[in-house]
């Protein structure tokens, strides 16, 4: 799609990546996308905002061989726009199937783990603006504790500003060319979207947009039951 002068692409197709296929060796094997929050699977809590984005075109997501054989009947009835592909056996290779199974017209593509049921509407559109506005963009939060840098043996070696330091969430948001790139080296791997992005030494501004605090990724036992605590406090607050 052609960008106004100004650099901004009106009506920008949008296409979602959806890394889901982790093993969930911290929660004992379990298959995360699928567990239930509040009667539905945490991958559904995890598109939903997305899917409420008149932008959005596609949504793609990477499960494991063993998830993609024994889809649920659910699968069937969430969007006509979202589709479901094999992924790999890490986080990259997973971005990479879903980002090659996206339609090639789009202008822009978000990737979201399939493990952050509460990111907020807003957090998505605010991100999917900026990439149409010719920008990166990631969700986080600014750090609030001290941070630590220290060598593999705990030692401490220094102590950075922490006024200048976020934590790094999803979804992270890139012009589609851009990210097709960063992720077209089939060595490429890393936990994060942006520092592959910025391995291109493109001149793209990458800017964070406060997610605020609720917007955890669920990794551990006690995740789940802190997620559904705060969907049902949500819910009880509508």
């Amino acid at each position: 799609m052609t960008k106004a002068s100004n650099g901004f692409i009106p009506f920008a197709k949008v296409g979602v990546a959806v890394p889901a296929a982790g093993s969930g060796q911290r929660m004992g094997g379990t298959r995360k996308a699928f567990l239930e929050l509040l009667d539905e699977p945490m991958l559904v809590h995890a598109i939903r905002p997305f899917l409420a984005e008149a932008r959005v075109v596609a949504v793609v997501v990477a499960l494991s061989d063993k998830d993609i054989s024994a889809l649920p009947s659910w699968s069937e009835s969430i969007d006509s726009r979202v589709m479901f592909v094999p992924g790999g056996n890490t986080r990259s290779q997973s971005v990479r199937a879903a980002i090659e199974a996206l339609p090639a017209e789009i202008d822009v593509i978000a990737v979201h783990d399939g493990a952050r049921p509460l990111v907020r509407s807003s957090v998505v559109s605010r991100c999917i603006d900026l990439a149409a506005d010719g920008f990166g963009a990631i969700a986080g939060t600014p750090a609030v504790d001290t941070i630590k840098h220290v060598s593999e043996d705990k030692i401490v070696l220094k102590t950075p500003d922490r006024g200048l330091l976020w934590h790094a969430h999803t979804p992270q948001v890139f012009p589609a060319g851009l990210l097709r790139r960063a992720y077209s080296d089939m060595g490429a791997e890393g936990s994060d979207d942006g520092a592959l992005v910025e391995s291109l030494h493109s001149n793209l501004e990458i800017k964070m947009v406060d997610a605020g605090r609720l917007n955890l990724k669920v990794t551990h036992g006690s995740d789940l039951v802190l997620a559904e605590a705060i969907l049902t406090s949500l819910s009880d607050s509508r």
